[in-house]
């Protein structure tokens, strides 16, 4: 689950602040304090919503290929050491279609102020006794349809 951000903080103690300022000037009953809350959850996450669009917009995610790792390695051991660097997004650690043995390779997506620094930290670094081979992945070539 997701930690609130600091906007949305910031809004439920102004809405919290508006409901105890207006029900210290009126005499508050069940009903106008079911209204008010009713209203409320439909409020706040639509003044929420704008501001958390905006900031997935501005933070791009670019794709690592991390080569040579280890077959005992999981995703959540490479999303463990990826973390150390920056926001790790996700990992997929590929696999053979017939045996379902990982293959020794696998894509991180992180975001893109973190990707640099991940190459430059990983890239030749040691990981469950093998050396990893960390770039910026390539664009996939789309298959034509036959």
């Amino acid at each position: 689950m997701k930690s609130p951000q600091v906007s949305t903080v910031i809004i439920a103690l102004v809405f919290a602040g508006f409901a105890f300022f207006l029900f210290s000037l009126i005499e508050p009953t069940q009903t106008s304090v079911a209204i008010a809350i009713f209203i409320a959850a439909f409020v706040a996450p639509l003044i929420g919503f704008n501001h958390s669009s905006e900031s997935s917009t501005s933070d791009d995610i670019k794709t690592l290929y991390v080569g040579n790792l280890p077959y005992r390695a999981n995703e959540a051991s490479v999303r463990e050491l990826f973390s150390t660097i920056g926001q790790v997004h996700s990992v997929r650690l590929m696999k053979d279609k017939h045996t379902g043995k990982r293959r020794g390779f696998g894509f991180v997506e992180m975001s893109a102020n973190d990707t640099d620094k991940a190459v430059e930290a990983l890239n030749d670094k040691e990981f469950q006794q093998r050396t990893l081979k960390v770039r910026e992945a390539k664009e996939r070539p789309e298959k034509e349809a036959e």
